[in-house]
């Protein structure tokens, strides 16, 4: 299978969720819900990988000036009527999300205050985190562990779980702000399960 085969086989089957998708309020990621407090009043913001756009609106609602991008033209279709229903200005666009994408358009480079990414894992994508960030700017970021306490909950392909403590080591050069991996230890009804999430800054 080519990469352009891929890519299209990706869009269609999440364009097919979304197409049946009920869900009138996408929500946010707990890391930017928890944090609330460490997102900016204003500045830029991107949200990679969006979907039906939960953290778009999220951020947007929080006055940042937000720009997101996923591959299902579906999505981001719906990701617009919410918007506009909300009076909300948001910039979405259909592209394949990869680092590739972002290191060719250098209108991204050092241009975002806040990065944000749920339920998606392309680890080659933290290699041009750092240069989309401005100094001070912050990458949120939660997606799916191996070490869950449901295993139904998120991707079963191993290629797309992180393993344990692997947000820590992928965010590097960013400085850690806060990190949760709690995988399944002690009583695992509380607390974040099933997914790790880190805050990472930018220095400068």
């Amino acid at each position: 299978m080519t990469g352009t085969d891929f890519i299209d086989k990706s869009r269609d089957k999440w364009n097919r969720i979304y197409r049946k998708s009920s869900e009138n309020e996408p929500r946010p990621s707990s890391v930017l819900t928890d944090y609330r407090y460490l997102v900016p009043s204003q500045g830029r913001a991107l949200d990679i990988a969006c979907g039906l756009g939960g953290n778009t609106l999220y951020l947007a609602s929080s006055g940042l000036m937000t720009t997101a991008i996923d591959l299902s033209d579906e999505g981001i279709d719906k990701l617009k009527q919410k918007a506009t229903a909300k009076n909300l200005e948001v910039n979405a666009i259909v592209a394949d999300v990869s680092n590739a994408y972002f290191a060719s358009n250098e209108q991204y480079h050092q241009a975002f205050d806040v990065i944000s990414v749920s339920n998606y894992l392309d680890r080659q994508l933290f290699t041009i985190f750092p240069d989309l960030l401005r100094p001070g700017g912050l990458l949120f970021y939660q997606t799916f562990v191996q070490d869950k306490s449901d295993v139904e909950n998120g991707p079963s392909n191993p290629a797309f779980l992180l393993e344990a403590n692997e947000l820590l080591a992928l965010t590097q050069p960013l400085v850690c702000r806060v990190f949760y991996d709690l995988g399944t230890v002690g009583d695992t009804g509380h607390g974040l399960r099933n997914q790790s999430c880190i805050i990472a800054q930018k220095g400068g």
